[in-house]
């Protein structure tokens, strides 16, 4: 009897572990004109249609692995999708999130156009964040990066297969405010004309302004200044070539 359970355990150890399937995929940026493609926290990819379906069970889980490009050159497959919860980014630099069935991501059917976005946006889940109970959040990036990714089949007994990493994606930053360069010189020629031309609006408005002030207080005091001459009529003449005594007479 021990001599058999040496030949089992024999056996299990030299039988070959099951061999992991590398599916020749690369994982890239969606290639949809879509605003907001990358963000401070966020960046948008494709997804992995009709990549998996061959090759793995309909109860495989299909997951994307997040990593930062150094965590991703030391990479160790996981036994476990708990085993890299998106809690730990900061000390891993890498996390598993997204997980779905081979079936979300169904072959397109020939002669098919159009249909609904195929897309997938990481980073997109802010409540979860910091809930350890959801360790398969997608939660908002926490650096720029850069990140690669790459899409795991994963079962009860470990991963079942893989894509190929994707290239790196750097997410957009903020920039300061000390660095952006106001010269003369990094304006275009048209912002330098529409700011001559209202500088010259805005002083001829002035110009009318303080003249038309002027013309206003110098006709008020002018009129204060007027004498009026009383009516001709009014003025008596007298006549002195008359031998007569006669009354002056009102013309």
């Amino acid at each position: 009897m021990a001599g058999v359970s040496v030949l089992l355990l024999l056996g299990l150890a030299l039988t070959p572990a099951a061999e992991i399937v590398s599916v020749n995929y690369t994982p890239r940026l969606a290639s949809e004109n879509l605003g907001g493609k990358v963000t401070a926290s966020t960046f948008t990819l494709d997804q992995p249609r009709c990549v998996f379906n061959d090759v793995v069970n309909a109860t495989d889980g299909i997951w994307l692995l997040v990593a930062r490009s150094d965590a991703a050159r030391n990479f160790t497959r996981p036994g476990s999708p708990s085993e890299l919860p998106f809690q730990d980014l900061e000390k891993n630099g890498l996390y598993l999130t997204l997980n779905t069935a081979p079936a979300s991501y169904p072959c397109p059917e020939p002669g098919a156009a159009g249909g609904p976005l195929t897309v997938l946006r990481v980073g997109n889940e802010v409540q979860c964040a910091s809930n350890r109970a959801r360790p398969d959040c997608n939660g908002p990036l926490p650096r720029p990066g850069p990140y690669r990714v790459k899409f795991l089949a994963i079962n009860p007994d470990g991963v079942t297969a893989e894509s190929e990493w994707s290239e790196e994606i750097a997410l957009v930053q903020a920039q300061s405010p000390e660095t952006i360069d106001v010269s003369p010189g990094r304006r275009s020629a048209s912002a330098i004309a529409i700011a001559s031309l209202l500088s010259i609006l805005c002083a001829v408005l002035l110009a009318a302004l303080i003249a038309a002030l002027v013309y206003k207080y110098t006709d008020a005091c002018g009129k204060q200044g007027v004498v009026t001459l009383r009516d001709p009529a009014t003025i008596t003449r007298y006549t002195t070539h008359h031998i007569y005594d006669q009354p002056g007479q009102k013309l």
